[in-house]
């Protein structure tokens, strides 16, 4: 089985409260991600999207396997809390990576 997934950035708590200085350098192109994560279709974009508009009460991640599940989170909150990319290009780019470092995702929306 393959490990090879997008690099995780090693970020400090400060870059993942506001985003690091370079977002871009730690966020995949808009062209380089797969068009279902464009098009908001997958499981992993419903995520983001209520993590982002409602905040999560709970969530369930599996790593992969190679994966550190705190960089990868930290990685993810440092692009959404980033007021840099468009909306649309900062949903794709984590889903894209959420798919990429975990699988069954379980979450429950704050209310």
């Amino acid at each position: 089985m393959s490990t090879s997934f997008y690099p995780i950035a090693e970020l400090n708590g400060a870059d993942a409260a506001f985003g690091p200085r370079n977002l871009f350098a730690i966020m995949p192109k808009m062209d380089d991600i797969p068009q279902e994560f464009q098009r908001r279709s997958t499981q992993w974009n419903k995520l983001v999207s209520a993590w982002f508009f409602c905040g999560l009460k709970s969530l369930e991640l599996t790593p992969k396997e190679g994966v550190d599940k705190s960089a990868a989170l930290r990685h993810v909150k440092a692009i959404m809390a980033s007021f840099e990319p468009k909306h649309e290009h900062k949903e794709a780019a984590c889903a894209y990576l959420l798919s990429q470092w975990f699988t069954d995702p379980k979450w429950e929306v704050a209310k």
